[in-house]
């Protein structure tokens, strides 16, 4: 298990939509500012009391009780979301999903280290952020490290170990300080770093051997769409494209649209449904339709980069290489409960431009490749073609 002290997995992460950056918890911010085309909004609210509608009130209500009862609303609109059988429904405090929108816009407050812990327990660091407190330090990949403000970390989830890294107990804030216990080797030595504002870098690109140029998405974060675009218009006329979206899960929908819209020229990302309202998402015009395109999945694709995904496969646009995807392709709406915390309680499902479902199935690779699957889609890239 890896993390890193930016996307702060919430504590119930056994539940599926608490994964870091599920699909559509921004589906209702996206339409209110506008980010959705007329085609994608909702038409009319249909009559009546919905399932979906009386699942949202009873957590509301649930949480109303506790909190006149003097009890924690927030453990009882939990329970009422366990009890519902919403396989992706999660309950957010407040201060929780504070942390997950700001991950969201592309921006945290921490340290800039990424860990694992190992077999043994022990935490490593596997990487550094370039210009980031922690590099400034001199923390390298490979460090371990032991303690956190005087809390040892060993046999603890990675998921704590980040919320104390990022001071969540304390709502800490940029230019508080944190104290580290490193090691390297035989040498033991503490750190103590001051937490600053950090920008993600959601999106890389690197430069393969033969003409290939690799664009990897961790995840679609607050202008991550516009970054492939340039990314594409940028890479070398004769390259052909890897995108590489192993291990992303998930993030703005508004985000993997634009994405879409670097390799098509208009027409269908997607189709979803909201309280059994059918709505679309197109690409732009003007994307880039010439260069050869291998889309890059594993398990760890989800939702977002899931949609991305099946409409390049649909639209014959990329061949897809890789593992079975997570098959997380529902909607979700955060609502506000009594005493500030959210619930993002499933409304619908999304389609992939043939009408696929996503949900509990994934999407299956053109070619499935386990071990060295960077190498192999290089290799399906060549065969693909000049993109003259």
């Amino acid at each position: 298990m890896s993390g890193r002290d930016l996307f702060c997995q919430p504590r119930r992460i056994g539940r599926g939509a608490a994964l870091t950056l599920v699909f559509a918890s921004v589906l209702v911010a996206g339409a209110a500012t506008g980010s959705f085309d007329d085609s994608g909004r909702k038409s009319a609210t249909p009559p009546g009391r919905t399932a979906q509608a009386g699942h949202q009130e009873d957590v509301a209500d649930a949480a109303a009780e506790a909190m006149a009862d003097g009890k924690s609303p927030v453990e009882a609109a939990e329970r009422a979301v366990s009890r519902s059988g919403d396989r992706w429904g999660a309950v957010y405090s407040q201060g929780e999903y504070e942390e997950f929108e700001e991950a969201l816009d592309g921006q945290y407050t921490g340290v800039g280290l990424w860990a694992r812990r190992e077999r043994d327990g022990r935490i490593e660091v596997t990487r550094v952020q370039s210009g980031s407190p922690a590099a400034t330090a001199g923390i390298r990949r490979g460090d371990r490290l032991r303690s956190v403000d005087g809390h040892r970390v060993d046999g603890r989830p990675v998921t704590e170990v980040v919320s104390l890294l990022r001071g969540d107990a304390t709502d800490a804030d940029a230019g508080t300080t944190v104290d580290l216990g490193l090691q390297r080797g035989t040498r033991a030595w503490s750190e103590t770093l001051r937490r600053a504002r950090l920008s993600t870098d959601s999106v890389s690109v690197r430069e393969l051997p033969g003409g290939v140029t690799v664009i990897k998405v961790a995840a679609f974060t607050k202008g991550s769409g516009d970054l492939v675009r340039t990314a594409v218009t940028d890479a070398p006329v004769d390259d052909g494209i890897v995108l590489d979206l192993r291990g992303n899960s998930g993030g703005l929908v508004t985000e993997a649209v634009t994405a879409a819209s670097a390799f098509l020229d208009a027409g269908l990302v997607a189709t979803y449904d909201v309280n059994g309202d059918q709505r679309a998402l197109h690409a732009d015009p003007g994307g880039d339709t010439t260069r050869p395109l291998v889309a890059l999945v594993d398990g760890g694709t989800m939702s977002a980069a899931e949609l991305l995904t099946g409409a390049l496969q649909d639209r014959g646009r990329a061949v897809v290489v890789g593992s079975r995807t997570f098959g997380k392709g529902s909607v979700q709406m955060p609502s506000r409960l009594p005493g500030g915390s959210v619930a993002e309680l499933t409304v619908g499902h999304y389609r992939t431009p043939s009408g696929r479902s996503v949900d509990a199935r994934g999407i299956t690779p053109d070619l499935e490749v386990e071990e060295g699957a960077l190498e192999r889609a290089a290799t399906v890239l060549s065969g693909l073609g000049d993109p003259s």
